[in-house]
């Protein structure tokens, strides 16, 4: 909270015109005393809080007269006292609300009346006040896992401080405690647009909502294309889609589109290991069908184990591009391993495993 000192006008006469000034005077007094006492961190809550009541009592009494409400002074020290009550009061969230509508109330009166913009330092300061009260009622109600009281005062942040992207954040991640997916993404979405540092980890978040979540494949097969505009390397959600494309049975759009990446950038060893996969996770679902076959169905068992052959001498060639362009690529030795384990190649898996051994371990 910025504070702000004040010198503290006394009415030196009692004319009519003074007496209803007095309201605001009193008012500022009130807020000199809470200045003075809250600068002691053994100030009891109920007494600083008695200072602000006290003030904000005496400016009730300047905006019911025709002739001090007029006064910008009246406005901002209420908003200054209201928003500053909203945020010290913690434990009463109710009572914090009503202070904060009672805040942003003067706030709008004080800048109408305020044409000299005399009271332009209270003014900023309320409205600091104001946008700190709504974000601790959210983290208040958050922290009492009231997820759905949370989500509405960070929107309610959101709405007074429009770039504020940790607000944005905080309701997008009460709305996903509540299973909200439709508002999470709503509050995610505007992170990303005002191009926070996390907008990556924000995709992948929405796309496993997407997918993991709401089982909307199509829906997640076109926030990864949004997301890939602006994080084409990311070659995880490159994964992600082409596993959506062979699990829709269409191995031939996942090829199609690797093909195309790989011919772009022909030194990425990622899209081979991933080219190499189309046929590699095909044969590992074979194996899954083969498993449940009845051992006396030889004829059955051999056709699909030679299904899965085929599939496997498909993928080798990538696993051994890869290598060729990056020799250490994790991916490719890893997989290589399992399919000459699967094949009893003994030279050749004892050559991959040695190749991996003298990877730094992670």
């Amino acid at each position: 909270m910025k504070r702000v000192f004040l010198c503290i006008f006394l009415a030196g006469v009692t004319s009519f015109a003074f007496a209803q000034k007095s309201e605001v005077a009193e008012a500022k007094k009130a807020w000199g005393v809470f200045q003075l006492t809250s600068q002691g961190a053994t100030t009891p809550l109920a007494k600083k809080l008695e200072s602000l009541k006290t003030g904000l009592a005496h400016t009730d009494k300047a905006i019911a007269d025709e002739k001090s409400k007029v006064m910008p002074e009246a406005w901002s020290y209420r908003a200054l006292m209201a928003s500053t009550i909203a945020i010290l009061d913690t434990a009463d969230l109710a009572n914090a609300d009503a202070n904060i509508k009672i805040a942003r109330e003067a706030l709008a009166e004080a800048k109408k009346v305020d044409v000299k913009n005399a009271e332009k330092d209270n003014i900023a300061s309320a409205e600091v006040n104001i946008a700190n009260a709504v974000r601790n009622g959210g983290v208040i109600a958050y922290n009492k896992k009231d997820y759905k009281t949370a989500f509405t005062k960070f929107v309610q942040a959101t709405e007074i401080n429009p770039a504020d992207t940790s607000m944005y954040l905080n309701a997008g991640i009460a709305a996903r405690n509540i299973d909200d997916y439709e508002n999470t993404a709503k509050m995610f979405k505007k992170v990303i647009d005002l191009n926070s540092p996390q907008s990556k980890d924000l995709y992948s978040e929405l796309i496993n909502i997407k997918l993991s979540k709401q089982k909307d494949t199509t829906a997640g097969l076109a926030l990864i294309k949004e997301a890939l505009v602006k994080f084409p390397e990311n070659t995880d959600w490159i994964k992600t889609e082409t596993q959506i494309y062979i699990d829709r049975g269409d191995a031939a759009k996942s090829e199609q589109m690797l093909n195309a990446l790989a011919v772009k950038e022909p030194n990425n060893a990622s899209y081979q290991v991933l080219l190499g996969n189309i046929y590699f996770s095909q044969a590992l679902k074979l194996q899954n069908d083969r498993n449940k076959i009845d051992q006396k169905k030889v004829k059955e068992f051999n056709e699909v184990t030679s299904k899965m052959n085929a599939l496997l001498d498909k993928s080798l060639p990538f696993y051994k591009k890869a290598l060729e362009i990056d020799p250490k690529n994790s991916g490719a030795l890893e997989t290589l391993k399992t399919i000459y384990a699967f094949r009893n190649d003994t030279k050749n898996y004892d050559d991959i495993k040695k190749r991996l051994d003298a990877l730094p371990k992670q």
